[in-house]
């Protein structure tokens, strides 16, 4: 490790209120593959053996504390919540506040393309720093970090039933008011593999309710589900004549 990455990963641990150990550790979980495979560093690792850590630490935490916090919710609903939680656009979200992005080593064709602003590779890069954590300091000290970083959103999410996303929401109104079940179709998929870009129309009795983009067929899903509940009411009126 040079003496400027050093420096910048200390500059991070600052940034997020943690001191690592081993900040080879550190570097390793904030490491791109696109980062090994442009310089062609084979010794360097890239963070995804720690992804892989990282996410059961964090689905182990997060149900721990909804398990002793919500003692009276069911199974059911626990999982909700747990799913809402470390879904890619609340981790990202949280990767946005702790400037995260700004300290993944990547290749510059990914950072051209928008690498470090892109939601499933900053909640990517979360858990991976989790599994790190995990890994360098123990269960405790990460359950610590998680709770100051992302738990106090678990409230709120509880609260307004947050965890009932977009898709689930338009298929509950959808089957109440028009008796039918949203379909969603790919309209085009572009970009290279690492990076594309999924187009997706979501069709109700066949009308089209709306579309959306993402890095994903899922988030690309979600993104339409959401511009039809917003055009909701425009839209049964102008196909259906319902006001």
């Amino acid at each position: 490790m040079t003496k400027l990455e050093a420096n910048r990963l200390k500059k991070f641990c600052s940034m997020i209120n943690i001191e690592f150990k081993d900040l080879e550790l550190l570097k390793v979980a904030l490491t791109h593959r696109s980062y090994c495979n442009e310089f062609k560093k084979g010794k360097i690792q890239h963070n995804e053996r720690l992804e892989f850590l990282g996410d059961a630490a964090l689905e182990l935490l997060v149900s721990r504390y909804l398990f002793s916090r919500y003692t009276k919710r069911a199974e059911g609903e626990l999982t909700s919540f747990r799913a809402a939680t470390v879904r890619t656009e609340s981790l990202s979200d949280e990767a946005k506040k702790l400037s995260i992005g700004e300290y993944i080593f990547m290749s510059r064709g990914e950072e051209r393309t928008g690498g470090r602003n892109r939601p499933y590779i900053l909640a990517n890069t979360f858990e991976a720093i989790v599994g790190a954590l995990y890994l360098d300091q123990g269960l405790q000290p990460t359950d610590k970090f998680l709770k100051r970083v992302l738990f106090y959103k678990i409230s709120d999410i509880v609260k307004n039933r947050l965890d009932i996303d977009n898709k689930s929401k338009l298929q509950e109104i959808s089957q109440e008011i028009l008796k039918d079940t949203p379909v969603y179709e790919i309209v085009r998929s572009v970009g290279p593999d690492h990076a594309k870009v999924f187009t997706v129309k979501v069709l109700i009795k066949q009308k089209n309710f709306g579309t959306g983009k993402g890095q994903n067929k899922q988030e690309a899903e979600q993104n339409a589900a959401s511009e039809a509940l917003n055009n909701w009411k425009k839209h049964i009126a102008k196909y259906f004549g319902i006001d």
